[in-house]
Order: structure tokens, then sequence, then C-alpha cells
């Protein structure tokens, strides 16, 4: 199930490329994370790891190996590692940690490898082979840093309401650790609002650094826009998030 609505998810915005034109729009990781908290690190790693080489070959007819060499090994890990996270103790603090460290993982692993071992070794891409590995390198980490921060916003705020829902909805099978945290009760609204903000502000510096260095050199115009825009957008959320829950806690506290 986890393979098969991770396939459908991605595929739907497969043609939404980063700004080097390589990589993809994927906000359905929210389905692995989904799967990683109710079901455990296996049954999240295989259907991600499946769910990515199907979306990838439906997009380039045929079986990609672009995605067998780096999407799937580094899908694999990195939600195996955001169960067990999660399987050992779940709170709503751990779940964030779960999700900027597997992510950050997760994305380093499918960049490196999509760009040295697909595209450089198995292709032999004349764009990659003529650049240097200082370059190289730089286009890695900028695919990571644009998954990322594409990815973490869906995540944090959308994978936790499905959690609850199906805690509502289907409690026999959501595990007792998960059941007794609830979201409106536990939100850790400086954790949140903070898994938000320091990535946003990451990605500012980011893109002062893009414009007015020599990387410039080798970032693309709609890349530094979008290290602007996505550490303007992650930053306004941070704030929404922490004044919203600040909010609710007064009108609470008032009404009791």
């Amino acid at each position: 199930m986890c393979a098969a609505l991770y396939a459908v998810g991605s595929y739907t915005t497969a043609y939404i490329p980063s700004p080097w034109g390589i990589g993809q729009f994927r906000p359905a990781v929210v389905v692995p994370s989904f799967f990683a908290t109710i079901f455990g690190p296996l049954p999240a790693a295989i259907g991600a790891a499946v769910g990515t080489l199907i979306a990838d070959s439906m997009k380039h007819g045929y079986l990609y190996p672009g995605s067998f060499l780096a999407a799937v090994p580094g899908n694999f890990i990195g939600f195996y590692m955001f169960g067990y996270i999660l399987k050992k103790k779940f709170s709503w603090g751990r779940f964030v940690l779960a999700s900027n460290l597997t992510l950050t993982i997760a994305n380093l692993i499918v960049a490196f490898l999509y760009v040295f071992l697909f595209r450089v070794l198995y292709l032999a891409d004349p764009k990659q082979v003529k650049m240097s590995p200082g370059a190289l390198t730089y286009l890695s980490f900028g695919l990571a840093i644009w998954w990322f921060v594409t990815m973490l916003p869906f995540v944090l705020l959308v994978t936790p309401f499905l959690i609850q829902a199906t805690v509502a909805a289907f409690p026999s099978i959501v595990s007792e650790d998960v059941k007794a945290h609830r979201l409106r009760e536990e939100l850790p609204k400086a954790t949140f609002s903070l898994a938000m903000l320091v990535p946003g502000w990451i990605m500012i510096i980011l893109g002062l650094a893009t414009t007015y260095t020599p990387l410039a050199d080798y970032t693309p115009l709609g890349a530094q826009l979008m290290f602007y825009g996505s550490g303007i957008a992650l930053s306004v959320l941070g704030v929404v998030i922490y004044t919203r829950q600040r909010f609710l806690s007064q009108r609470t506290k008032r009404f009791r």
C-alpha cells in the first residue's frame, strides 16, 4: 500500500524539476513518513524504495537505472531510519527530529549517488563529465538542499494530521505509544517552529552566498530565487506556527 500510494503521489509531481533541471518536486514523502510512524521502519523503507522506482520508471517509460542506483537506496535508508527512531519511543518532538535527520541523510545519499554514480559514471553525461569535482559536489549539495526544503513543510504540516486522523478512525492499527500523544495537547510549538525557522535562515544565507560570492557562477538564477523564496516561506511558516499555537494556548487557558 505504501509503495502504491507513494508511486502515484510521486508521479503526480514528477514533471516539476529542480532549478538545475534534474531531480523533481516530491511532496509525496508524506506517504512513507506516515507509514514509518504507524507501521514501523520496514514497511515504510520497502514501500518508499519500490514506490520511487515505480514512479521514476513510469516517467521515463522503462526501468530507470538512475532510480535504482540512487533513489532506491536513499529512500530505503532514510525511511527505515525514520521508522526506527519513532519505533523506540514516540513523541512529537522525536517526530520533528526524525523528519529533519532522515530527510537530510536520505536526500544527501540520493543526490550524491545520482550525480556521481549515475550521471557521471553510468551515463557519462557530457555536462557533468566536464564539471570539476568541486562543481559536482556543489550540484549534489544543491539538489539535496532543494529536496529538503521542498519536502520538510509537507512532512511536518501534513503527516501529523494524517496520523491523528488514523488514530481517530482506525485506533486498532495504531500503537499505544502513538495514541498516547495527542497533537493538540502536546504540540511542541518551539520545536515545530524552529524546525521551519532554522532551515529558512540557512536558505536565505545560501541565497546571499550564491548571489554575492563565486558560487554564483555555478548557480542558475532559478536556484538563487529558490533559496530566497524557500527561506522566506519557511521562516514565515515558523513564525505562524509559533504565534498560532501561542494564541490557541492563551484561549484555552482563558476558557478553563
